[in-house]
């Protein structure tokens, strides 16, 4: 298929390795449902095709955000549900927009060098959505909610320098699952059903690590080639 092809040998290697995991965790737990497993290989099929600044990627985490969401309902992780529904959801959404309309290549997005002031604004507005979110998830007695708030900290700035084409959203991504593996870990304490969202986060992770490595080696890049 064409887009299997605009990956590297080694972003291959990646998405086979990561996909097989989340196979077999599907096999040796009957527990979890066929949905999980679907929303696990499509979020980790989007981040290998985000790590090389590929739009594709976003179109698939449109499609991660929705399912992600729903089984958060059902587990009634609110605060992931409305994370994903209201913030990762559009920033998503205008991520693509702003992806398509800054292309440096065919399939790989222009990236972008953040100025003091994004990072000063970028900071407010995490803290203002982080202070409201969290009386919102107070009020739907979300379980774990410190956790939960942290998430949505997390969530905020990593989807935030995603739209900005800034490769600190990989960063931010990182902490993000450090944090939603946590919350997930204490799920499984309940019930171990939820034992493949931790696998899930854990491999995103792993990916989020390469995205970082791979931004920073685009953006060397595309900078040599502008100065030549």
């Amino acid at each position: 298929m064409d887009f299997i092809r605009r990956l590297t040998a080694f972003e291959r290697r990646l998405w086979f390795t990561s996909v097989v995991l989340i196979l077999l965790l599907h096999i040796f737990q009957p527990d979890q449902t066929l949905f999980q497993l679907c929303a696990s290989l499509v979020g980790v099929t989007s981040l290998v095709f985000m790590a090389k600044g590929d739009v594709f990627g976003q179109w698939l985490a449109v499609i991660f955000c929705c399912m992600y969401a729903l089984i958060s309902w059902q587990f009634r992780y609110y605060g992931e549900l409305l994370t994903y529904m209201l913030m990762s959801l559009p920033i998503a959404v205008l991520s693509i927009v702003e992806w398509m309309k800054n292309p440096y290549a065919e399939n790989e997005v222009k990236v972008a060098h953040l100025k003091k002031n994004h990072w000063i604004v970028l900071g407010l507005c995490t803290v203002l959505v982080t202070f409201v979110f969290y009386f919102i998830l107070k009020y739907f007695n979300t379980p774990n909610l410190i956790v939960s708030t942290v998430s949505i900290a997390t969530s905020f700035m990593a989807g935030s320098l995603m739209m900005l084409r800034s490769p600190y959203y990989a960063l931010a991504y990182c902490c993000n699952d450090v944090v939603l593996v946590t919350l997930w870990v204490l799920a499984s304490m309940v019930s171990l059903e939820n034992l493949s969202m931790v696998l899930c986060f854990s491999i995103f992770l792993v990916n989020d690590v390469y995205a970082y490595y791979n931004w920073k080696r685009m953006r060397k890049r595309q900078d040599e080639s502008i100065e030549n």
